[in-house]
């Protein structure tokens, strides 16, 4: 499997759905997960994304978890994954920018915003 440019991280099907239609619309490769734990079972040293959009409540692993996991050893490949949290509770994921260096998107999220960010992280041709 060649590597997704963008990993979005969304329990609701409907949200996730829509921002891989958006993203794939726009010329970008993308793999969806439907929590943090099959989130990870995405990731691969040989071909990790460069950015992951990751929601916080999700069940069975949420961002929260997925953050520690992946930034547990900073030498790890998946610590230096760009993040940006996407979640309706931004007052809360705050803090997270300072914990784990993750940008901080609420919902509704702003499509002009998330676009100008994903080409900083894919580059203009979707990667």
């Amino acid at each position: 499997m060649s590597a997704a440019c963008v990993l979005v991280i969304e329990d609701d099907p409907f949200i996730r759905d829509t921002l891989q239609e958006l993203l794939e619309l726009e010329g970008f490769s993308v793999a969806a997960a439907e929590n943090g734990r099959a989130g990870l079972n995405l990731l691969t040293p040989e071909a990790p994304p460069r950015l992951i959009l990751l929601d916080l409540m999700m069940p069975v692993m949420d961002g929260w978890e997925f953050l520690e996991i992946i930034h547990r050893e900073p030498r790890d490949y998946r610590a230096a994954i760009p993040i940006v949290v996407v979640s309706a509770a931004a007052n809360v994921a705050q803090g997270l920018k300072e914990q784990h260096g993750c940008e901080v998107m609420p919902k509704p999220v702003d499509v002009d915003r998330l676009l100008k960010l994903v080409h900083t992280h894919c580059g203009p041709l979707g990667g």
